[in-house]
Order: C-alpha cells, then sequence, then structure tokens
C-alpha cells in the first residue's frame, strides 16, 4: 500500500516514507550492511538528532528490499528495571512471528513455561491482539524464553533497541552480561543498540572489561550538511508553490546549530504559514512563540539549579559553543569563580542533560532553551 503523503512534509515525529527524509545515505548504507552482514551496531547520536527516524528509515528499506525479515523497535528510555525491560521486549515481539493471533497464542502457550498469553479483541478495530504478563521474579527466565522463541522461528529478525544506556541504570546487577549471552547466540537476530547518552554508551562499548565490548560496530551522527538539507526543505516548500530563499534555511539552520529536530519544528512551523514567500521575521516570530509557550518550562528548569550551575549555563548559551569552558577569558567575561567551581557546575549540567559536550564542545542541549537564555538576542 503506498504511504500517505502528510499534511506536512516536515515531520516533527515518527516516520513516513522516503520522501520525507532528508540525507543519511551513508549512515544507512553502513546500517543494512552490517545488518545483511551478521553485524550489530551501536548507534550514537543527541537526542532529536534524527537517530529514531533513521532506524524506521533503515527498516523501511529493508521491508521494501525483502518482505520476509521482521522489524522491531522498542524504546526502553521509560523502563527502570530488568522487569519493565523484558514486559517491552516480548511485548514487542511475542506473537508477530506468526500468522495468526489465534496460531501465536497456542504457539506462545506451548513454547513457554515462565507466563502465559491471552488474546483480546481490540473494542473500535475488531482486530485480535496478544497479551502478556510476565511475573517480576520471572523476569530472566521469560527472558531467556524471548530469545529460545526468536532462535526457534528461524526468521530474520532486527531488532532495534533505543535509549539502550538505560539498562546501566537498572537496579539488578549483571544486566548487560544476562542480555550480551543471549544476545550473542541469536544467529538469525541482529541488533541495533540506540543511545544519546555518548559517555555511557562509549563506556558501554569500548571499555575492556564491559561484556559488550567491541561487539558492535559503531556509527555517530553528525548534523545533516546544511547544502544537503537546504536542498530537501527547498524541494519540498517548491512543490506546493511556495518559496523557502537558501539564506533564510541558512539563518534557521545557525540558529539551531543544524540540530534536526528544531530545524524541522522550525520548517513545518514556516511551512503552515499561509503565505509563498517567507522572511526572516516570520523566523523570529515563531521562535519568539515557542519560547513564549516554553516559558514556565525553562523558569522551572532554572529554579532548579544552583546560582552557579545557572550562571555557567547562561555562559554558554550566549556563546552558544564553547570549546574552553574553564578558560581565563571566557569565566572572566561570565563573571565566572574558580575553575574549581566551573567543573563541578559543569559535570551537573552535563549529568542533568542540559549541557552536552560533543567533540570537545559544549553548548546548551535544548536548543530553544538555549535562546531563551540568551533572550534571542543574536537572531
Amino acid at each position: 500500500m503506498k504511504d500517505k503523503a502528510p499534511n506536512n512534509p516536515f515531520l516533527v515525529a515518527g516516520y513516513n516514507s522516503p520522501n520525507y527524509f532528508c540525507g543519511r545515505e551513508l549512515e544507512t548504507e553502513k546500517i543494512i550492511s552490517a545488518l545483511e552482514n551478521d553485524r550489530n551496531i551501536s548507534l550514537i547520536s543527541p537526542r532529536r538528532f534524527g537517530k529514531t527516524g533513521l532506524i524506521h528509515h533503515v527498516f523501511y528499506s529493508l521491508n521494501e528490499q525483502n518482505k520476509s525479515v521482521n522489524c522491531f523497535y522498542l524504546d526502553i528510555f521509560s523502563t527502570q528495571n530488568l522487569h519493565e525491560f523484558v514486559q517491552l521486549f516480548g511485548k514487542t515481539i511475542l506473537g508477530k512471528l506468526d500468522e495468526h493471533a489465534e496460531k501465536a497464542l497456542k504457539h506462545i502457550s506451548a513454547f513457554f513455561k515462565s507466563f502465559r498469553p491471552s488474546l483480546s479483541y481490540d473494542s473500535i478495530t475488531g482486530q485480535p491482539e496478544l497479551s502478556i504478563n510476565i511475573q517480576m521474579e520471572r523476569a530472566e527466565s521469560s527472558l531467556q524464553e524471548i530469545f529460545a522463541y526468536l532462535q526457534q522461528s528461524g526468521k530474520k529478525c532486527y531488532i532495534a533497541i533505543d535509549e539502550f544506556q538505560q539498562i546501566t541504570e537498572y537496579p539488578e546487577k549483571g544486566v548487560e552480561a544476562l542480555l550480551r549471552s543471549y544476545m550473542q547466540f541469536s544467529s538469525n537476530v541482529q541488533f541495533i543498540f540506540a543511545g544519546s547518552k555518548k559517555h555511557l554508551m562509549d563506556a558501554m562499548f569500548s571499555a575492556v572489561n564491559r561484556p559488550f565490548y567491541q561487539s558492535t560496530q559503531k556509527i555517530g551522527l553528525k548534523e545533516i550538511p546544511q547544502n544537503t538539507y537546504a536542498d530537501f526543505a527547498g524541494k519540498h516548500f517548491a512543490k506546493s508553490k511556495k518559496t523557502l530563499k537558501p539564506e533564510l534555511f541558512g539563518l534557521i539552520y545557525n540558529i539551531v546549530l543544524g540540530h534536526t529536530w528544531y530545524i524541522q519544528f522550525i520548517l513545518n512551523q514556516l511551512y503552515a504559514l499561509q503565505k509563498t514567500q517567507y522572511s526572516e521575521l516570520d523566523v523570529k516570530n515563531i521562535i519568539a512563540d515557542v519560547l513564549e509557550e516554553e516559558n514556565a518550562t525553562y523558569k522551572t528548569y532554572c529554579e532548579m539549579l544552583t546560582k552557579g550551575q545557572l550562571r555557567l549555563l547562561t555562559a554558554i548559551a550566549k556563546e552558544r559553543k564553547i570549546s574552553n569552558p574553564f578558560h581565563f577569558q571566557f569565566m572572566k567575561k561570565h563573571n565566572l569563580t574558580a575553575a574549581s567551581s566551573v567543573k563541578l557546575a559543569l559535570k551537573s549540567l552535563i549529568d542533568k542533560t542540559l549541557v552536552l559536550n560533543d567533540d570537545g564542545n559544549y553548548f546548551v542541549y535544548d536548543r530553544f532553551f538555549s535562546l531563551w537564555l540568551e533572550k534571542i538576542e543574536r537572531i
């Protein structure tokens, strides 16, 4: 079935089709090649950089090439322990490798010992739905059975686990080793381990003493090149007889430092305006509206910080990017105290995911929050 065209070509959530996906050709090729040649992937990028969209784009492409492959995506960001992980993992996969829900129920009921699935029907669509309830004390055995179910199916499966670094927060000991022990023997299953906290993901896959050490091909995401993005945006505006000048797109791109989601959000709002020509004032008004809408939220963020942390955060926002926050001139310019205090404040801001360290460059993670902090004076 042909994908339905969205009302607005600049998606801020979800995935539609390659027509509404910008760039990432090299990353797409690398991931597909790795998966098809039995290599797992660790995909690392900041949140809202297009990581999830890329995964769905890869899965779309794989399914176009081969309808028999099975692609699964789960975001474990909200899970707090192994039980919740296993519950979500099972809900995502179980029953999907069988042609009919009734057949799946019979198959799974005979296969699993740790839990029993049940069959219900959606009150709106009438479609059968398979549900599971895994007991907390049976999480490990249930996990083992899910992997056995995948293995015995004999079907090629690709599973993406988003925000994979979340497993390091689980209270149970040895979760990494447990998952690794099952995953490495899943001969018909390849994994994409995606994460947004670079230091945690790097440690998981690069530290010699960690279970997932050198078990994946590592791929990191950077900004989509400005020219590539400008061409993509310009074509979609032109399809509706609208004009987006490259210089105006360049302004948008630079304001948000090339951060994908924020570009998409501004383009989405711009495209929605009832006009065919756009100006710098239109962009300013869109951003001003966003900052006004988020004003209360951003104030709450600030109230949760110490004075030193807020002063440093504001200083980084005003610089947009800073490579050496301990430099004398930077500290003097923004009335920061001793380097030791800045170091502690910076660590706290990074831990709170308010500041990102991207290859030695520090900037405020939320681009709109950054603009709010600097009062959008530079646009």
